[in-house]
């Protein structure tokens, strides 16, 4: 597949060193946000690259957090430690090892433990304020945000509490099983909407009244509340589990941005499904968006950068099943036609191309459609030859791309502890 070779020697740049991200900065500019993916949840590059070059925007353009594909409460823990709270552990190492839910190498891993503990030296010389933050946007943890949730209440706002264990007590029947919860709302006209609503309500008006400790408490009843929609709308199929899940991270996003203040900005880390606008890849056509579609049209193209990661080869840290123990991969050769493919060819095997602005004259490379590979933390390499891959038109889906012809699994802190199991969502597990 050689049909793209100019495009490719015009718009590829060795990437070897942070000094090389320098025209990725300058494509930044002024945005407030840019969101950095990944082609899977288990490859050291992607995660070490993501952090040079979050460093750099920390430390050159004022960025002011970072906010992951991860659950609240474990995050907040992380956050605790890197800004230097009395209350965390001096080593994020010791937050990131209390991870719990699987896929636990996805955040609890080496590279991440090497970034927050950057992060943390970084911020101890720092007033408070000025230190960079460390926050989970996802939706998963409705049982660990319920329980914060009342902890505070009881100690803080005693008066609340009632709702809150009215909420928790509409739970408990499921045994902290989702599934249950949300089969028994598809075959049973019951839900615990209204008693999270309540406690919603019960949460902004706590957090109206006081400081930071009020944002957590808001947060994880925002995280109750998307959870509960969540379940509710994945046994229901189609693309509203993935659309709530992803309105739910954009909105965390909005606060912490709000929160932060006017002048901040964010580095978004998740997977390449969530941070490449869904409209430039079939996903528009089963009704699904996501993170870097809504934040395009929440603050505009100019104040959105999206940052791609791809790989040809190399192994990968994944399950072969939902709750699988983590394991080293293999991963093939990309498909033939594929974009990975096609930069194999004639890429250098560390590049990043930096995109021309959309509007003017762009390369095939850029317009065509391509399969692009998507490896999820449930990875089956066997189907290789008709799964993992997304059509996109790779200059609408990002603008600039980070390209590694061989990777290396992500090194995890442990091995095999595995809890909190969640359903798979698309395209696998990502």
């Amino acid at each position: 597949m050689r049909r793209y070779t100019d495009d490719i020697r015009q718009l590829a740049a060795p990437l070897t060193d942070a000094r090389d991200l320098d025209p990725l900065l300058d494509r930044v500019g002024d945005a407030r946000i840019v969101m950095l993916g990944e082609a899977s949840h288990g490859t050291h590059e992607f995660y070490a690259w993501r952090a040079i070059l979050t460093r750099r925007l920390i430390e050159e353009r004022g960025f002011s957090f970072v906010g992951v594909e991860g659950d609240w409460p474990d995050c907040d823990r992380v956050d605790r430690s890197v800004r230097c709270r009395g209350d965390a552990p001096d080593d994020p190492r010791e937050a990131l090892d209390a991870f719990e839910r699987w896929p636990t190498w996805m955040w609890a891993n080496e590279e991440v433990v090497d970034f927050c503990c950057w992060l943390r030296d970084r911020n101890v010389n720092l007033e408070p304020a000025a230190r960079a933050g460390f926050h989970g946007l996802d939706v998963y943890s409705l049982w660990e945000s319920m329980r914060e949730l009342i902890l505070h209440l009881q100690e803080h706002d005693p008066d609340k509490v009632g709702m809150a264990v009215d909420a928790y007590r509409c739970f408990e029947p499921f045994g902290e099983d989702p599934q249950r919860y949300a089969m028994a709302t598809r075959f049973i006209p019951m839900s615990c909407e209204e008693d999270v609503v309540k406690l919603l309500r019960a949460a902004r008006e706590h957090a109206a009244e006081g400081g930071g400790e009020e944002f957590g408490v808001w947060q994880n009843a925002e995280v109750v509340a998307g959870a509960e929609r969540y379940y509710r709308a994945m046994v229901a199929g189609g693309a509203n589990s993935w659309n709530v899940r992803d309105q739910h991270m954009m909105d965390t996003l909005d606060r912490l941005l709000t929160r932060y203040g006017p002048d901040s900005k964010a580095v978004v880390w998740a997977h390449n499904t969530h941070v490449g606008d869904a409209r430039a890849t079939d996903m528009t056509r089963a009704g699904m968006f996501n993170i870097g579609q809504l934040g395009r049209e929440r603050y505009g193209r100019d104040n959105v950068v999206l940052v791609g990661f791809g790989t040809h080869r190399g192994t990968v840290m994944a399950g072969n099943e939902w709750g699988a123990p983590m394991e080293v991969m293999r991963v093939p050769m990309a498909r033939p036609g594929s974009l990975e493919d096609a930069l194999h060819a004639d890429a250098p095997p560390q590049a990043q191309f930096v995109f021309p602005p959309a509007g003017g004259p762009r390369p095939r490379l850029l317009t065509d459609w391509l399969d692009h590979r998507a490896i999820g933390v449930v990875y089956r390499p066997n189907r290789e030859h008709w799964g993992n891959y997304v059509p996109t038109k790779l200059g609408d889906r990002y603008d600039a791309f980070c390209f590694f012809d061989e990777t290396r699994a992500v090194r995890p802190l442990h091995v095999y502890r595995v809890e909190a199991q969640e359903p798979e969502t698309y395209p696998v597990g990502v």
